[in-house]
C-alpha cells in the first residue's frame, strides 16, 4: 500500500545549540487533550532536523495504531528530549504521535496544517492517499469529530463509538525521556532508529550528511521546493533560489504524473515522484552530474552559506534541461525509448547511465555525433532492453551497473560511425571482450493467467503507440510532448513564413543547434 505522509503534522527545528536539558520532574504519560493542536504541550513538540520524513505508514497501519490507542492496548512508549529552550523533542515515536495528531486534526496529508507546510501546493498522489485514509479511518473507527459529539449528542453515533468516547478521557501512552545535551540525544536516536525499524539506507546518508549541499538539494527537489526548508539558514536570496530552481527540476523529472497501465506515451522521465526510489534516484543524479563521489561524506565539505547548493542545483538543473525539457538545449530524450523498460517499468540503471552517457558526450562534444546516429541508436535501445537488463544483473545494482550501460551506448554509436549495419551492430559488439558474457536468447516467461497483467498492458499499448509516434523532422528521433520545438521548413531569415505547410516538429537541440 501507498504510504500516508503525516510529516506536516509535527514542525522540525535544529537542537545542536542547545547543549544541556531543562532540569525538573517530566511528564509520564500523554493523554488525548495533550496532542491537540493548542495543548501546551503539543504546541512545543518538535522533530529535530535529523528525523527522517514521517511517511513510513501506509492508511492500514495508521489505522491499526489508533484503534489500538482507543482499545487501551500496550503501546510503546514515545522517547522524548527536552532542550534548554523549552522545546519537546520526539527521539523516537514520531509515526505514532502524528498519526494520533493527524486523527485529531483531520489532517492526513491534505488538511489545513499540511496545507500550510506546503505553501498551499500539495501533490494528487498525496491527496489521493490521505483521503483513502480518511474514508478506511472513517469506516474502521469512525472520525474525531464523532467522538466529539459522542459527548453532546450520543444518540448521533453508533454504540461503539460511544462506548470508546467515555474511555477516551483516561487513556494515555507512556513516555520516556533522554538525559543530557543534544549530542546524547542524537546518538539516542540513530542507535533506536537502526534497532525494530532502520531508516532506509538513502534516508540515513541524508540524515547524517544534512548539511552537505548535494543532501540539501535532494530534499529540495524531491518535494518541489516545499515542505520543510532544510535551507532556512541561507540567506532570502538563497532560499528564494534554491526553492525556484527545485521547483523546475522536480517538474522536468516528475512531469507529467505517472500512471500505470500506461496509456499514453507522455510519461515522465524520473518515474513515480511518490515512491520508494525517488529520494535514492534525485541524489544520485545530483551526484552523477556534479561529479560528487560516493565517499562524499568524507570529501565534501558542508554548505553554511547555501552558495554551493546553488551551484549544485544549476548544474543539475543544466543536464535536466538537456535529457528532456523545452529548453533550447534539450535533445528531448523520449522517456519510453531511454528510462523505461518494454513493459511500461522505469529502469533506474537506465536513467543513471543516460545522464552519464550525456554528460559525457558534452564533455567530448560529441552530441552532434550522436544526433546523426540518433534512430538507428533508439531501435537499438528498443529491440534490445534485454541486453540492459542483462549488464544490470551482471553488476548487481544500478549503481555499480549503470557507466557499464553508459560504455555500452558509446559502443554503438563507435559501431555506427564505422558504417556497421543497425541489423549487425549487436553481433558484433557482444563478440568484443569488454561485452561477451551478453546473450540474445531472450528468456520467456510462462503464462498461464488468461487476463493482462499490469505490466502487460503497459506493453501493448507501447508497442502499438510507438509505431505512430512523431519522430523529429531534422534527426529522426522520437519526439515527447515536454521537449517540442515548432521548426520553420524554410528560414526566417531565408523568407521563410510562418505558415502550417512551413513548419515542423523538432527537438529543441535539433532546432537551434544541428540544423545550423
Amino acid at each position: 500500500m501507498a504510504k500516508v505522509n503525516l510529516d506536516a503534522i509535527i514542525p522540525r527545528e535544529d537542537f545542536e545549540v542547545e547543549e544541556n536539558a531543562t532540569p525538573g520532574k517530566k511528564k509520564e504519560t500523554l493523554s488525548i487533550e495533550d496532542i491537540k493542536s493548542d495543548s501546551f504541550f503539543f504546541s512545543n513538540v518538535r522533530k529535530p532536523d535529523f528525523q527522517r520524513e514521517t511517511n513510513e505508514w501506509d492508511s492500514k497501519k495508521i489505522a491499526d495504531f489508533i484503534e489500538s490507542f482507543l482499545d487501551g492496548d500496550l503501546i510503546p512508549a514515545i522517547i522524548l528530549w527536552r532542550s534548554t529552550g523549552g522545546y519537546l523533542f520526539v527521539i523516537d515515536g514520531s509515526h505514532r504521535l502524528s498519526s494520533l495528531a493527524a486523527w485529531i486534526n483531520d489532517d492526513y496529508g491534505d488538511g489545513s496544517i499540511s496545507k500550510l507546510f506546503y505553501d498551499g501546493i500539495i501533490p494528487d498522489e498525496q491527496i489521493e492517499i490521505a483521503e483513502e485514509t480518511r474514508k478506511l479511518i472513517r469506516k474502521r473507527i469512525g472520525s474525531y469529530s464523532d467522538f466529539k459529539l459522542a459527548l453532546t449528542n450520543p444518540e448521533k453515533v453508533s454504540p461503539d463509538i460511544q462506548r470508546k468516547a467515555k474511555n477516551l478521557a483516561a487513556l494515555a501512552i507512556q513516555l520516556q525521556w533522554v538525559d543530557g545535551g543534544a549530542n546524547k540525544a542524537e546518538n539516542s536516536f540513530f542507535k533506536i532508529n537502526q534497532q525494530a525499524a532502520p531508516i532506509d539506507k538513502t534516508e540515513l546518508v541524508l540524515l547524517e550528511a544534512r548539511k552537505k549541499p548535494n543532501c540539501i538539494a535532494a530534499r529540495a527537489i524531491i518535494r518541489s521546493g516545499k515542505g520543510h526548508k532544510y535551507w532556512s539558514n541561507f540567506s532570502k536570496e538563497n532560499q528564494t533560489t534554491i526553492q525556484e530552481l527545485a521547483k523546475e527540476i522536480n517538474s522536468v523529472l516528475f512531469a507529467p504524473k505517472l500512471e500505470t497501465p500506461i496509456k499514453t506515451l507522455d510519461i515522465p522521465v524520473g518515474g513515480k515522484n511518490y515512491s520508494a526510489q525517488t529520494l535514492p534516484l534525485i541524489l544520485e543524479f545530483i551526484n552523477i552530474v556534479n561529479n560528487i563521489p560516493t565517499d562524499f561524506r568524507e570529501s565534501l565539505p558542508d554548505d553554511l552559506t547555501g552558495d554551493e547548493t546553488v551551484n549544485i542545483l544549476k548544474q543539475t538543473r543544466r543536464i535536466a534541461w538537456r535529457i528532456n525539457s523545452n529548453h533550447s538545449s534539450s535533445l528531448g530524450l523520449h522517456p519510453v525509448v531511454y528510462f523505461y523498460s518494454q513493459d511500461g517499468r522505469h529502469k533506474v540503471a537506465s536513467f543513471y547511465a543516460t545522464l552519464a552517457f550525456v554528460k559525457e558526450l558534452e564533455e567530448k562534444k560529441k552530441l552532434i555525433e550522436f544526433c546523426l546516429v540518433r534512430p538507428n541508436f533508439e531501435n537499438i535501445l528498443l529491440q534490445n532492453d534485454s541486453l540492459i537488463q542483462q549488464i544490470n544483473r551482471k553488476y548487481r545494482s544500478a549503481t555499480a551497473s549503470y557507466s557499464q550501460i553508459k560504455d555500452f551506448y558509446f559502443a554503438v554509436i563507435e559501431l555506427f560511425q564505422n558504417g556497421v549495419n543497425e541489423s549487425e551492430v549487436i553481433t558484433q559488439l557482444i563478440k568484443t571482450s569488454k561485452f561477451n558474457y551478453l546473450t540474445l536468447t531472450v528468456e520467456q516467461n510462462e503464462i498461464t493467467s488468461n487476463k493482462f497483467s499490469t505490466e502487460r498492458k503497459s506493453a501493448i499499448y507501447i508497442k502499438e503507440a510507438l509505431s505512430n509516434a512523431p519522430k523529429c523532422k531534422l534527426c529522426g528521433g522520437y519526439i515527447h510532448r515536454n521537449s517540442i520545438s515548432i521548426d520553420h521548413i524554410d528560414r526566417k531569415q531565408d523568407g521563410g513564413l510562418g505558415t502550417i505547410d512551413n513548419g515542423q516538429i523538432t527537438h529543441p537541440y535539433c532546432n537551434t543547434t544541428l540544423k545550423n
